[in-house]
Parts: structure tokens; sequence; C-alpha cells
């Protein structure tokens, strides 16, 4: 399954919005979810002109449920420091 199919699968259908960016019953985050599928047909712009799609997810516990791209948690990879490769080593370092 391609999460940007154009075409929705079968198990979108009985999917419920979900409040929190979680399975709306047993609490999985959405990495946790065995399928996903973001419905980019049909964007909604926003007040300040930003787009944001619904995205569906099929969690392990056979919800479907789905929730706005914008209200998706902020990544804790984006707030960790990158330590920048080493392409030559240095010749000052024991």
């Amino acid at each position: 399954m391609d999460a940007f199919d154009p075409t929705p699968p079968q198990w979108t259908l009985n999917a419920i919005h979900a409040k929190e960016f979680a399975c709306p019953v047993c609490r999985a985050s959405s990495r946790e979810a065995k399928s996903a599928w973001v419905n980019r047909r049909s964007p909604v712009y926003t007040e300040d002109h930003r787009r944001k799609w619904q995205e569906f997810y099929h969690c392990e516990c056979e919800q479907a449920w789905w929730a706005w791209s914008s209200d998706r948690p902020p990544s804790e990879l984006a707030n960790q420091e990158r330590e920048a490769p080493r392409i030559f080593p240095n010749a000052f370092e024991d």
C-alpha cells in the first residue's frame, strides 16, 4: 500500500476522527500503525493560507482513524543537534 496512492484503501471508509494525534481506542501513536494513507486530493487551507491534509492510519488494534496533518506533534528528531560529518581526520586530535 502506497501512502500517497490517489485511491483510498478500503479500511479508510470506517475511520473516525481522532481529537489527539493517536489512536482513539488504544492510544497508539501514528508510528505504530500498520498502514497509513494521506488524502492529498483534497487539501484544506487554513486562515494563514497553509495547506493541511487528512492523514489516515490503520492501527494494530484494527481501528482506523484520521487526523489533520497540522495536528501532528513536532518530531523529537527536529530538536536534536546534528554533528557535522568529518571528511578529513583532524591531525591535532589524539
